[in-house]
């Protein structure tokens, strides 16, 4: 009998939590796709996505035979924010590389590696989305000895603070992330000492269309001059539609690296995104 309530119980729970889900999609897909689009462009949304960013870069050097080499990626991050009182949001933001195929130089010229896992990286903070337009976030940036080659990963644990500063309009959006790693535990035969960031801007258009980039750079502080740098330039074009009752985002970006790593670094890459907006439990 006992076990008999505990199903009934659990049976009612799941149900709950279906019709909770179902109208939260429902009460989305009310939103045209236009609006949907204009508050994905806020860094601080209350939109959760699922994030999947498809990566096929071009290598560039002085490396023998560096243009010849490339690589294709898959970076699934999930975005599940969670708001707070007094217009607060809270995130958790983890990014799960997963390597099809990458070329590596050697002593002996290149290994291709793939299909690999690569180190999983994390942020997480607190954002506000001001009454004026100005977006601020501060957290914190992590990431983690997940690889599963050697050779895709730093085999250490990397630590730092995150900054997000933003605006936000009815015409879009643009701002800047920066980051700082340290290395704080695992391999010490070396030591990583990283400025990262991303910069970003979001021009709005009719039916859901944007003009949009959000490239990524980093400066490696413990390299040597003419390696530090890699740093790119990038546009693109982004489409959110409503397919059935979920909200979905498409995106295409070129980016040219104007500075990276004499020897070899990233020439060109670019970036396919399918993003669809998932329903939150605890609600928009």
């Amino acid at each position: 009998m006992f076990k008999h309530k505990k199903s009934i119980r659990l049976g009612l729970i799941a149900i709950a939590i279906q019709l909770c889900t179902a109208q939260i999609a429902a009460e989305e897909t009310k939103r045209s796709a236009s609006e949907i689009a204009a508050e994905l462009a806020n860094p601080n949304t209350v939109l959760g996505t699922m994030n999947f960013n498809f990566d096929y870069i071009s290598y560039g050097g002085d490396l023998p035979g560096a243009g010849d080499q490339s690589a294709f990626r898959m970076t699934f991050q999930p975005s599940l924010p969670y708001p707070l009182e007094n217009g607060l949001n809270f995130f958790l933001r983890p990014a799960i590389p997963l390597i099809f195929t990458q070329d590596v130089p050697t002593l002996n010229g290149y290994e291709n590696h793939g299909v690999d896992l690569g180190d999983i990286s994390f942020d997480s903070g607190v954002g506000k989305t001001f009454s004026n337009g100005f977006v601020l976030v501060g957290g914190i940036v992590g990431t983690l000895p997940t690889a599963s080659n050697d050779a895709l990963g730093l085999d250490q644990w990397l630590l730092g603070p995150e900054a997000l500063v933003a605006v936000v309009k009815e015409w879009g959006a643009i701002g800047l992330l920066l980051t700082h790693q340290w290395d704080v535990a695992g391999e010490d035969d070396y030591s990583t000492n990283i400025t990262g960031g991303q910069y970003f801007y979001v021009f709005n258009f009719d039916d859901g269309w944007q003009f949009r980039a959000s490239p990524t750079f980093s400066y490696n502080h413990e390299a040597v001059s003419g390696q530090r740098w890699t740093f790119p330039v990038g546009a693109g074009v982004s489409k959110t539609t409503i397919i059935g009752k979920t909200p979905w985002k498409f995106g295409i970006e070129y980016w040219n690296y104007v500075e990276r790593p004499d020897a070899f670094g990233q020439d060109w890459q670019i970036r396919f995104t399918i993003a669809p907006v998932v329903p939150l439990p605890w609600g928009n």
